[in-house]
């Protein structure tokens, strides 16, 4: 009896084709691709200021409604947690500690989400208890919202 196999490939109970990455999970891998290939660049030259400036022209190409949070975003990390280091990841603004990233914003544009997201790597220090949040969608940013970010993020770099 001879057995037949499926490629991996093959279509979903849906009918939808699996073809791997979306168009920008893609564009997101050579993003970050590229971001790896500067770093090794600049070498040991490379300082806060030039990561910043990097993450702040990012900022600056999102569209008007995501750039307004990111702004806002990277003012309150800044203010909240100023030994977190700004740096590019997968083409989203990110914040590290020794190089690591410990939380970053994905402009709601960048997956054509419906929403903005701010997230946090395991590094973050926001452990509670057996299940807590690692990613918040974000819309709009309300003084309650700004003081809520800020404590998540202290938190997270503590």
């Amino acid at each position: 009896m001879k057995r037949t196999q499926t490629s991996a490939k093959s279509s979903s109970a849906s009918g939808e084709k699996y073809d791997g990455f979306t168009d920008e999970e893609r564009g997101a891998m050579k993003e970050r691709a590229q971001e790896l290939k500067a770093a090794a660049r600049r070498g040991s030259r490379a300082g806060k200021a030039d990561a910043e400036g990097e993450v702040l022209a990012k900022i600056a190409e999102m569209p008007e409604a995501d750039r307004v949070l990111a702004e806002r975003i990277h003012a309150i990390v800044k203010a909240g947690a100023p030994d977190l280091s700004p740096k590019l990841w997968y083409g989203m603004p990110a914040y590290a500690r020794n190089g690591k990233v410990v939380c970053f914003f994905q402009s709601a544009q960048k997956f054509k989400s419906r929403y903005a997201t701010l997230g946090f790597s395991d590094l973050a220090n926001l452990d509670e208890g057996a299940m807590w949040p690692t990613s918040f969608a974000v819309t709009e940013l309300t003084p309650a919202d700004e003081e809520r970010i800020g404590a998540l993020i202290k938190k997270a770099a503590g």
